[in-house]
């Protein structure tokens, strides 16, 4: 992919997965969580946890984070990225989470998702990374060399 190609497919809504080191004793791989994020062209990759998360703690403990998203359906598409985190908001913002929620969900579901989950708003708080390392697949090409 171009950085035009990728940095717009990662600004796509796709659900993530988050990849941090897990510093635990015994832990043998990353953590790797699902999760929503927002990601403007040229911009940073931005995620929210709950403060006392495993996920949050292995973030502040390792300071940088990579997120992973595709496209599932043929011809398949990924983008990853990796990078430091930037800055921390704590508590998260009402209006960054209320504007990830709708961009997941449909504008009703979106809004009870955030009445039902509104004491996360105290819980919560906002990671973001500076994109520093890129992996990306178009297999589309592939595909057209195929036929």
């Amino acid at each position: 992919m171009t950085i035009a190609q990728r940095e717009s497919f990662l600004a796509g809504a796709h659900v993530g997965v988050l990849g941090v080191r897990d510093t635990r004793p015994g832990a043998l791989e990353p953590l790797l969580v699902p999760l929503w994020y927002v990601y403007e062209p040229g911009g940073e990759v931005v995620v929210q946890t709950g403060r006392e998360s495993l996920k949050a703690r292995l973030i502040r403990e390792a300071g940088r984070f990579s997120l992973c998203v595709q496209d599932e359906r043929a011809p398949y598409r990924y983008v990853s990225v990796a990078g430091p985190v930037v800055s921390v908001s704590d508590p998260a913002d009402p209006a960054e989470r209320a504007a990830m929620a709708h961009r997941y969900l449909p504008p009703d579901e979106a809004a009870a998702y955030l009445r039902s989950t509104k004491d996360q708003l105290t819980d919560d708080v906002t990671f973001r990374m500076r994109p520093e390392r890129w992996r990306s697949a178009d297999f589309s090409t592939f595909a057209a060399e195929l036929v």
